[in-house]
């Protein structure tokens, strides 16, 4: 039976509400007096110690060394260092940047911002053209490449190792984002010298804090100016309560991260069929069976997007429309376009770790009515009078 709706929020393609653990971990540090780590008196050493050990929660959970991890201040910060820093470095290589039709925004408008942008496009279902990556990254002029675990709008993971080993036979640097994933799919085997990013919020952690992994040989130049904190990798001093709290919320996925993947592909799977079933002429996005566990995008022909978020809103549903990249819920989804499919009348769903069967269900029972009285009152074909 499908449980009473109050509110439901099923917005974590944008960001995981904070964790209590991560709540309480930021709290317990405020309250420690902790002082700048780079001190040598005991809050000073206290913070040390205590950056140190999110710097290692977050090498172990990504198969990397803790004096590799950097902690910037928010996942798109991470992912303009990443790029604009190899792009600096390497730039007497030349000044293309290969990324994907689908990369989050922050990436795209890096690559832009850094060179000569090079779009590999994807399939209906979101997954890489590998031939025309291996093409593309092995062409002269190329400073480095960029690609997705798992897109952020459609869940969809990518090749990641064959797209790794063409830029290791080209002598391209690789940036992996792995924000969709971090947390949720065990990435402590990913390829060798790739430069990872993220950001906390996808986890559950502070939005202001974000995680940027430099391998340790990568040509990487801070293209900011920096200071002595992080290796001079990051200028000012780090906020050791927030970069605590995103590492207390990422043990908790670690623990736990397997058995929440294995409900939410199952709610998402009832979610997948359910939407078919229920409304005509949808059409829903991405792998259905390659993808991280919690998203799903569909979208609805003769309705706008907009209006059916305000009316899921009203019936209980916190969803989003349009890009994920975006503050506009107006602005096109670009991963959608470059799919090949509708842009408009979509409606994208990130289950968060407290999403039950019940609210499935009760959102399968409204979404037809919501669906069919926004048509009806547009005049879309076949709606009813």
């Amino acid at each position: 039976m499908a449980e009473p709706v109050t509110e439901v929020f099923w917005d974590a393609s944008t960001a995981e509400p904070v964790l209590p653990e991560a709540q309480q971990a930021w709290l317990a540090a405020q309250a420690s007096g902790w002082g700048d780590p780079g001190q040598l008196h005991r809050p000073g050493r206290l913070a040390a110690q205590a950056l140190d050990a999110a710097r290692q929660t977050v090498a172990d959970a990504l198969g990397a060394r803790p004096d590799e991890v950097v902690f910037p201040a928010s996942g798109v910060h991470a992912a303009h260092a990443a790029v604009a820093g190899l792009a600096r470095g390497r730039r007497r290589v030349g000044e293309v940047v290969v990324t994907s039709t689908i990369d989050h925004s922050s990436v795209l408008s890096a690559a832009d911002a850094a060179g000569r942008r090079v779009g590999v496009p994807v399939d209906r279902y979101g997954h890489l053209d590998l031939e025309r990556w291996r093409a593309a990254v092995a062409a002269p002029g190329v400073a480095l490449a960029c690609l997705a675990v798992a897109n952020h709008e459609v869940g969809t993971r990518q090749p990641v190792d064959a797209a790794a080993e063409a830029c290791a036979a080209a002598g391209v640097p690789l940036v992996l984002d792995v924000s969709t994933a971090l947390g949720r799919l065990d990435l402590r085997h990913l390829p060798a010298g790739t430069v990872l990013t993220a950001g906390a919020q996808a986890f559950g952690g502070p939005p202001s804090v974000g995680v940027l992994v430099l391998r340790k040989g990568a040509r990487w130049r801070a293209p900011y100016l920096t200071d002595d904190h992080q290796a001079g990798r990051w200028p000012g001093p780090p906020d050791v309560p927030a970069i605590h709290a995103a590492a207390a919320a990422l043990e908790v996925w670690l623990r736990s991260g397997r058995a929440v993947g294995d409900r939410q592909r199952g709610l998402v799977d009832r979610l997948r069929a359910g939407v078919l079933a229920g409304v005509p002429d949808v059409e829903v996005a991405g792998d259905p069976v390659d993808r991280v566990p919690h998203l799903l995008t569909f979208s609805a022909l003769y309705v706008d997007g907009e209006t059916l978020t305000l009316e899921l809103d009203r019936a209980g549903f916190a969803v989003t429309s349009g890009s994920a990249c975006s503050a506009n819920s107006e602005h096109p989804s670009h991963v959608l376009a470059a799919m090949g499919l509708l842009t408009h009348g979509n409606v994208r769903i990130g289950l968060t770790r407290r999403s039950t069967a019940g609210q499935v269900e009760a959102f399968l029972a409204v979404l037809p009515d919501v669906v069919a009285r926004i048509r009806a009152t547009l005049g879309a074909p076949g709606s009813p009078r």
